[in-house]
């Protein structure tokens, strides 16, 4: 069942084209992922699709009767309203049916008569017509996930982190039937992804979004729409079948593009001893020549620029963190924190919002004071500070001059310079974008050269805080290209799991409350890590009492809840089946990360993936109600 038809959709802004003539579709149970770019239009594609904006040209359907959910980049929302009043008004129809069903409740036990029965009957059948049974469950348990707490709290006093949490909340609570999203990671810290990664995952929700999100895209997503070139490619699977497809078409590209330079040679000699084009056949020959030149100009630049910046000389000594600490009234951030930093050392930091890992940067800097302690820097210390909030730029200047006011040359490691125009080049600004207004440029744009103006000062004590937010993965790649040779010292800050295990062997973790553990290794393992330790725990709290009772008399030994016969066959007959589906959950696993399986086979995998988790987690549950009672 197709629940979005886009069909010839063209857009643009003054002589800026954003996308040309594209079509595709999204099914009812897809949930895709909208891959391009900065600056092609992705957020503008999903503003049109979901009515905020027109199209220049071409057609977009839905099907009739489904209810449309769309989460902006950067959501407006109504400054004069608390979080209680907008999330509640967005839901006035569930709420409005739990007070008639509460009313029709009470009316019928105060009078048990036929009016106030059928009364009641009413409000039960408009329940179940929208599904408003769970819904004050499911707000209390979306808003605690979101770390929304204080309903009082007014729209306008929010940060823009806080109101697009807010906006998450109020769109998921909606329950829509098709849900749009535009970066819905941003500004979410790592345990919030994971669990909004797992209930869209589970969700029979149809989805349309764009993220840069990569583990986020492979678990949830089974249907990439990639936009290169003008062109559009639909890949049915997750992230890494995409990149598995996408490849394979490049390899076709490059030896098609091969084969056309080979033949261009030919055709140029022949055009060289000037036929005359009286002939159908000359005539012809001459148009296959222009289209075999246009092919083989396709070929992209394969002697590609390695950029490896000069960065300033490194001494011995780097940073001695002594007895730090920081707090603000009863929020402690740093709590007696020791730490010498060692030269080369990449350290990723990880924590909840507002656990102060932003400050802890900030305090490291010199920008802001600690309450006590010393910090001790090398006299050699050069910091490159990208901070959360961004750069400010001057909207007036032109992109590539905004970078010659820093420098109009670079010079590598090896003593060669490139020119600032080179270093736009390589973090994807082509030319007409270089002599762009900053002004015209998109959020992605603006951040990515905002990245630039810090990497470009030859740092060599970089701190990047949140450097992903509204980056395309194409520059994602090009940034960790360039991190990769990056030869300083690395601080990165950033709720982008896939970005931080590429570049960092060493974890900071904000626990709160001033407490700061220490993992090595990569973010993978320490979840691994985290996950083993909570069922240890659940598994020593569930053998403690077992112990305790056989040590006691018989009599005493004997609980009032006994499992009855039945109750015993069904918990050992529960215990095989989760073994069963552990070892299907794996199985499939295996499946969907080993590239053998079409498209179609994926799809059906992934569907039975999802399957498999919620009889676990139902099964599960039975078992641990039974094992408490045993």
């Amino acid at each position: 069942m197709t629940f979005l038809s886009v069909e010839n959709l063209s857009k643009s802004y003054g002589t800026k084209t954003l996308f040309e003539d594209i079509t595709f579709g999204v099914s009812q149970g897809d949930k895709t992922a909208l891959i391009a770019q900065n600056g092609t239009g992705k957020s503008t594609l999903l503003q049109i699709i979901a009515g905020y904006e027109r199209q220049d040209s071409g057609e977009i359907s839905t099907r009739n009767g489904i209810k449309i959910g769309f989460l902006e980049q950067d959501p407006d929302l109504d400054p004069t309203k608390t979080i209680d009043e907008f999330i509640t008004e967005g839901t006035s129809e569930m709420m409005q049916a739990i007070q008639n069903y509460e009313d029709a409740i009470e009316k019928q036990a105060e009078d048990f008569s036929e009016e106030n029965q059928k009364l009641y009957e009413k409000a039960a059948a408009k329940m179940d017509s929208i599904d408003a049974w769970d819904v004050k469950q499911r707000m209390t348990t979306i808003l605690s996930k979101l770390d929304i707490n204080h309903l009082d709290q007014s729209i306008s006093s929010l940060s823009g982190g806080e109101r697009k949490r807010v906006a998450l909340a109020f769109v998921l609570l909606d329950n829509p039937d098709f849900l749009i999203m535009d970066e819905p990671t941003n500004h979410l810290d790592v345990e919030m992804i994971e669990w909004l990664e797992a209930y869209l995952a589970k969700s029979n929700t149809t989805l349309l979004m764009v993220t840069h999100d990569r583990y986020f895209l492979d678990r949830v997503c089974n249907h990439i729409v990639e936009m290169e070139g003008g062109k559009l490619y639909n890949h049915k699977g997750n992230y890494e079948y995409f990149l598995q497809k996408k490849a394979e078409r490049e390899e076709v590209e490059r030896k098609e593009v091969a084969k056309a330079g080979q033949l261009f040679k030919k055709e140029l000699d022949w055009m060289r001893r000037q036929p005359k084009a009286r002939t159908t056949k000359s005539k012809d020959r001459i148009e296959r020549f222009h289209e075999t030149e246009k092919r083989a100009s396709d070929q992209p630049d394969e002697a590609e620029m390695q950029l490896d910046v000069n960065m300033a000389r490194m001494g011995k000594k780097v940073i001695d963190v002594k007895n730090i600490s920081k707090s603000y009234d009863d929020l402690v951030i740093l709590d007696d924190f020791n730490y010498s930093f060692k030269r080369g050392e990449r350290i990723g930091i990880i924590g909840k919002n507002g656990a102060g890992k932003s400050t802890f940067l900030k305090v490291l800097t010199g920008e802001e004071s600690a309450d006590s302690g010393n910090i001790d820097k090398g006299e050699t210390i050069v910091f490159g500070h990208y901070k959360q909030q961004g750069i400010e730029l001057d909207e007036n200047l032109r992109v590539i001059e905004a970078l010659k006011e820093i420098a109009e040359v670079i010079e590598l490691a090896d003593g060669k310079k490139v020119s600032a125009s080179q270093f736009l080049e390589y973090f994807l600004f082509d030319s007409n974008l270089q002599y762009a207004p900053i002004s015209k440029l998109s959020g992605g744009e603006k951040r990515r050269l905002g990245l630039m103006m810090v990497l470009m000062r030859n740092p060599n004590f970089l701190i990047l805080d949140e450097p992903t937010n509204d980056l395309d993965i194409a520059t994602l790649q090009k940034l960790e290209e360039f991190l990769l040779n990056f030869g300083g010292c690395l601080i990165v800050v950033s709720h982008d799991r896939f970005f931080m295990d590429k570049l960092v062997q060493h974890y900071f973790v904000f626990e709160g409350d001033g407490q700061i553990d220490s993992h090595h290794g990569t973010y993978a393992e320490y979840r691994e890590m985290k996950d083993a330790e909570v069922q240890n725990s659940k598994k020593s709290k569930n053998a403690k009492p077992v112990k305790k009772e056989k040590k006691k008399p018989v009599k005493k030994s004997k609980p009032n809840n006994k499992l009855s016969f039945k109750e015993k066959k069904h918990y050992q007959k529960l215990e095989k089946e989760i073994e069963k589906l552990e070892a299907e959950k794996s199985g499939i696993e295996a499946d969907l990360h080993s590239g053998k399986f079409n498209a179609d086979e994926l799809t059906d995998k992934t569907q039975r993936y999802g399957e498999v988790e919620e009889l676990l987690d139902e099964k599960t549950l039975k078992w641990i109600e039974l094992d408490e009672k045993a």
